[in-house]
């Protein structure tokens, strides 16, 4: 557990405000967003399920009979209203959140191969929750704000004084369940999402840690 960051940490990239963009953002912002968008496309083609909130998109749509692409935008849309109670500010990021992270999720989609055996499925699974944490924590040091998803659980994370490892595992266990209700589909790689995305992000977000202070030293 030492291994995990418990926070955000401070890095020489970090905005002075959420609209505040600089060059030295750009890598860690849309490289960061396109790397998670690449992940959820991961866990897409494992066919072993989706993310949590993919799968409560698939549960709207079959209710709704509308896109899942507009179900997804529709949840984003009420997840920033639970912003305004929670006193959290949107940005550059926010935007950039929904507008790269669906480009790569279906440009991955297009272009990676399904894949086909047990193998390959567990590369795709385990692969996914990596890099989705690894764009987290990237995008997230920016301070250019977070997208919906993040933005809620940083704001708990702050309100209840909870570690965001915990914070993020109740919020996509809640949305899991809540989506399979709907009738949305579940598999191994879904469930193996919600419990382990809150452990890479608090991972990465250490690796991160670290790395700014080796080069604080230097």
């Amino acid at each position: 557990m030492s291994a995990l960051s418990h926070k955000i940490p401070i890095t020489p990239w970090r905005a002075t405000s959420t609209w505040s963009f600089r060059p030295p953002m750009f890598l860690p912002l849309v490289g960061g967003l396109a790397i998670f968008g690449f992940g959820e496309g991961l866990l897409v083609q494992s066919h072993w399920g989706a993310t949590p909130w993919t799968v409560f998109a698939q549960g709207i749509t079959k209710h709704t009979h509308m896109s899942i692409g507009w179900a997804t935008l529709l949840i984003s849309a009420c997840v920033l209203l639970l912003w305004f109670p929670l006193r959290e500010k949107p940005g550059l990021g926010t935007i950039a959140n929904l507008l790269v992270i669906a480009y790569a999720l279906d440009l991955t989609a297009a272009h990676l191969p399904v894949a086909t055996n047990w193998i390959m499925k567990t590369l795709y699974m385990v692969g996914a929750i990596m890099v989705i944490g690894i764009g987290s924590s990237l995008y997230l040091t920016t301070g250019l704000g977070p997208g919906p998803r993040d933005g809620l659980m940083m704001s708990l994370h702050r309100k209840l004084g909870v570690s965001i490892v915990y914070v993020r595992i109740s919020i996509e266990a809640t949305v899991l369940t809540i989506g399979w209700l709907l009738g949305g589909t579940v598999g191994i790689g879904t469930a193996a999402f919600a419990i382990g995305i809150g452990f890479s992000i608090g991972f990465w977000l250490g690796v991160m840690e670290r790395i700014v202070k080796l080069t604080h030293h230097d």
